[in-house]
């Protein structure tokens, strides 16, 4: 149980400055409006995203938006609480990694559900902004961390149990 009150701290912790961060943006800066924070490098630039993952979908029907935007993404999140549950006592690299991508998903489902956008804010981008990375938000990080960490899990850290399992049951 230790590790769940950890992770769900975890959990709360990012939605709690994911939100802060946006609400920071949203009072002091316009839509649209950038301020240099390192020259040729970052720029913190409010963004109010209507779509998905760098915009996609913005353009998209009111109820694609809706089924892709809101519904679909509550779904997940119950999804990705069963997980976190059935992982707890296993792997601490998969509940973590569940844990980010459930709170910045809930992070950026607030946005959704109270402005009908998600506020975006960090904007990377080389030398001049034709060499730019989209604009994201704190959620969107800890979405992003989650998955690479899943992604090294699929990769490195389940090969090696497997190989583990394989040199302790032989054929």
């Amino acid at each position: 149980m230790k590790r769940f009150w950890s992770l769900l701290l975890v959990m709360v912790f990012l939605i709690i400055v994911d939100q802060l961060s946006k609400g920071a943006i949203q009072s002091n800066f316009q839509v649209g409006e950038s301020i240099k924070v390192i020259d040729g490098l970052f720029s913190l630039t409010y963004v109010q995203n209507t779509g998905a993952a760098f915009g996609m979908g913005a353009g998209s029907s009111e109820w694609f938006r809706i089924l892709m935007f809101l519904a679909l993404p509550v779904l997940v999140c119950f999804f990705l609480f069963y997980m976190i549950i059935k992982e707890i006592k296993g792997s601490l690299w998969l509940c973590s990694a569940y844990s980010l991508i459930l709170a910045g998903a809930i992070g950026n489902l607030i946005d959704r559900f109270y402005l009908g956008f998600v506020v975006d804010m960090f904007h990377f981008y080389w030398k001049t902004q034709e060499y730019s990375f989209h604009v994201f938000n704190v959620a969107d990080s800890a979405i992003t961390v989650g998955a690479v960490m899943i992604g090294i899990d699929q990769v490195f850290l389940s090969r090696s149990k497997s190989k583990k399992s394989d040199a302790t049951n032989p054929a």
